[in-house]
């Protein structure tokens, strides 16, 4: 069974609209943060061996109370963030499946 994809378009600073998709999302500290790719870089990916740089985003809200993402700018707070989600990511692939005969 295929599991259903979140897709996401996003506006960056220059107004440029640009599709992203979830493949993972945390609550650290009580933020949440997302891990998005551009939409068109799964397909190239999957060519490219599986890997794929990810973004990590946090969500937040604006002066009216809209939710949006932003970048993560504080290095500590990244750091923090990107061990969760790159323990995450390899939590998902099982490399000793093979030897355990």
């Amino acid at each position: 069974m295929e599991e259903s994809r979140e897709f996401y378009t996003l506006t960056d600073e220059d107004g440029n609209e640009i599709e992203f998709e979830l493949i993972g999302s945390a609550e650290i500290k009580g933020v949440e943060y997302f891990a998005m790719i551009p939409a068109d870089a799964a397909d190239k990916a999957q060519n490219d061996g599986g890997f794929c740089e990810y973004v990590i985003l946090k969500k937040t809200k604006d002066e009216d109370g809209e939710d949006m993402f932003v970048s993560v700018d504080d290095d500590d707070e990244f750091d923090d963030v990107a061990d969760v989600f790159d323990d995450m990511f390899s939590e998902e692939i099982d490399y000793d499946s093979s030897a355990k005969n």
